[in-house]
């Protein structure tokens, strides 16, 4: 079955990053996406979907080639999105306008139509007009303050929380709001979504952990900042990690019991943050003494809350990620495959 999108005609803009993720999500969950490419200088005789057929991406696209530059090509793209329920573009603010596709002109056309736009900063603000990438994004927004260990400068989570987190993601569940509200009956809309403001909702539960006083400002300090010796990771003998998460009094248990601490004093108080730098010193030289799969083979699928750190090369072949089908191969390329699941409208393979 083609997925519960099925239905849905999608018009991309071409653009990097967040963009093209939330017309995966889209493609992925059964909508028609046409992804509107550039030309490229000269051409290119394998055509624009076997330009792209490497990239995760951009899979389960029709891919089409129009210079935005050209009066009949944005003609072509006005005519096309006249049958569209939706668009995305992540150009800055103002410049689809200067091309003629602007809000007003395409809900004109089309007034049920809903136009996706992403960017870092918004629409509109100080920085609106600015340029910036994901790690900029998150430094505004507080996040990137809040990521590292103690003592340690910020540390970027590669780009997961503001292109993808905080930017395709949200967008995606913008674009997927504002059909389901043009199906009850509300006017097309445009979705004003910025990076910025993403990854601020994404820290949302920690907000709130602050106003309650139980979260310092101080990172690398806290409950899941590895702050706690009982969340985080650990080098073992053979150099690998292995990661644990017993957060929960049942859990942390468990693992005591595992590793031999049930009647170690040092870790009879869970909480106490006094303790919680030689708890860590002492789960660091437990950990060393045996390699990651002989910790696995006594951890591993149990309510301890652990799991193995892998390596590129070796989730795919994981027995619960195999299992599972959580990677696909696609034209010769490993990638995660579509989530989340369904039990009536199943999504077919990507393409």
């Amino acid at each position: 079955m083609p997925g519960p999108l099925a239905g849905i005609r999608i018009v991309e803009l071409a653009g990097i990053g967040p963009g093209p993720f939330c017309g995966m999500m889209l493609a992925d969950h059964g909508a028609e996406v046409i992804r509107i490419d550039r030309p490229v200088p000269g051409g290119d005789p394998r055509g624009p979907t076997a330009r792209h057929g490497g990239d995760p991406l951009l899979r389960s696209r029709t891919i089409e080639t129009l210079d935005l530059k050209s009066p009949d090509d944005i003609a072509t793209l006005r005519e096309l999105l006249k049958t569209a329920d939706g668009m995305i573009e992540g150009f800055r603010p103002g410049v689809i306008e200067r091309l003629g596709i602007g809000p007003d002109i395409l809900l004109a056309n089309n007034p049920k139509l809903v136009i996706g736009r992403m960017t870092g900063w918004g629409q509109d603000g100080p920085y609106a007009a600015a340029a910036g990438h994901d790690i900029n994004y998150i430094a505004l927004s507080g996040v990137l303050g809040a990521l590292g260990r103690a003592g340690e400068k910020p540390t970027p989570p590669i780009n997961l929380v503001g292109d993808f987190g905080g930017g395709a993601m949200m967008l995606a569940f913008g674009m997927v709001s504002a059909l389901l509200a043009v199906k009850n009956g509300a006017p097309g809309q445009v979705i004003d979504c910025a990076m910025t403001d993403g990854s601020a909702l994404l820290m949302a539960m920690m907000w709130g952990f602050r106003a309650q006083g139980i979260w310092g400002d101080a990172r690398g300090t806290n409950l899941l900042d590895t702050g706690a010796p009982f969340y985080d990771t650990y080098e073992t003998a053979d150099g690998r990690f292995v990661a644990i998460g017993s957060i929960e009094g049942q859990f942390y248990a468990l693992l005591r019991e595992a590793l031999g601490l049930a009647a170690d004093p040092l870790f009879d108080s869970q909480y106490d943050r006094a303790q919680w730098p030689a708890q860590k010193a002492r789960l660091a030289e437990i950990f060393r003494s045996k390699t990651r799969d002989e910790w696995c083979a006594s951890m591993e699928a149990s309510d301890i809350c652990f799991a193995p750190v892998l390596a590129w090369d070796e989730v795919a072949d994981h027995p619960h990620n195999k299992a599972r089908g959580t990677f696909i191969e696609v034209n010769g390329v490993m990638q995660p495959a579509p989530a989340p699941r369904y039990s009536a409208t199943p999504c077919d393979p990507p393409r």
